[in-house]
């Protein structure tokens, strides 16, 4: 792994973190990198924390990416899409510890995990493609058709994006608490979910995501050739 992304494992929990020092932009490295993080974590049956640095989670894809051609663009998309349906089919828990702004691809990492933290403070997060002249792709449809509230499905179009209070009420996250407070609540979570039992947890797990899946997994087939996010 690069020095964007780190991953710690300890008593039964993988911390993984993204960190480049910028704005965590999910470039083809870096989501190849949260990829092998979380190998490491499923070698170790460990429940999953993905976080962010202070201050932004991500501000999802790598744009120049799409600059660099169609097929670098398609591979980043596509690449996403693909760690997308990995975290909802993990064999373990997972939590997102939302650190601060979470746009498009970020807040698609967000939807794909069991349990999602954020923090409060002046963040925005949602999905703004509209708002940058770009369609919402058809798995990030499918994913918020899965998570988000009715209300938060239908602010989609006109590329909203939220205080971390209101992410909560329309389904972004499940918790805001205080920066104080973070660390330990993410911490006795994931402790809390550590101590389930796990068959029972991961085929509850299958079953609940188990459309939702085949609709992302249909849709990466369908729009492969659409980068048409960011």
């Amino acid at each position: 792994m690069n020095d964007a992304t780190h991953v710690e494992i300890d008593d039964g929990i993988a911390w993984i973190t993204m960190d480049d020092g910028k704005v965590n932009a999910l470039s083809s490295s870096m989501i190849e990198d949260i990829e092998r993080a979380l190998d490491a974590a499923e070698k170790a049956g460990a429940v999953t924390v993905l976080r962010g640095r202070e201050g932004i989670f991500s501000a999802g894809f790598d744009l120049p990416t799409f600059d660099r051609g169609h097929e670098a663009g398609v591979a980043m998309v596509t690449a996403g899409a693909r760690l997308i349906a990995r975290l909802l089919a993990f064999p373990y828990p997972v939590l997102t510890v939302c650190t601060g702004h979470a746009y498009p691809m970020g807040a698609f990492l967000m939807l794909s995990a069991d349990v999602r933290f954020g923090v409060t403070g002046p963040w925005r997060i949602g999905m703004n493609e509209v708002a940058i002249g770009m369609t919402v792709p058809k798995f990030a449809i499918e994913l918020a058709r899965h998570r988000l509230t009715a209300d938060g499905f239908a602010r989609i179009a006109s590329a909203a994006m939220f205080a971390p209070e209101e992410a909560l009420r329309l389904g972004y996250l499940d918790r805001v608490v205080s920066v104080d407070e973070l660390a330990d609540c993410v911490r006795d979570e994931a402790t809390r979910l550590r101590a389930l039992d796990m068959p029972s947890y991961v085929a509850t797990k299958a079953r609940i995501n188990e459309r939702a899946l085949a609709a992302i997994h249909h849709a990466i087939e369908d729009e492969i050739e659409s980068p048409v996010t960011h």
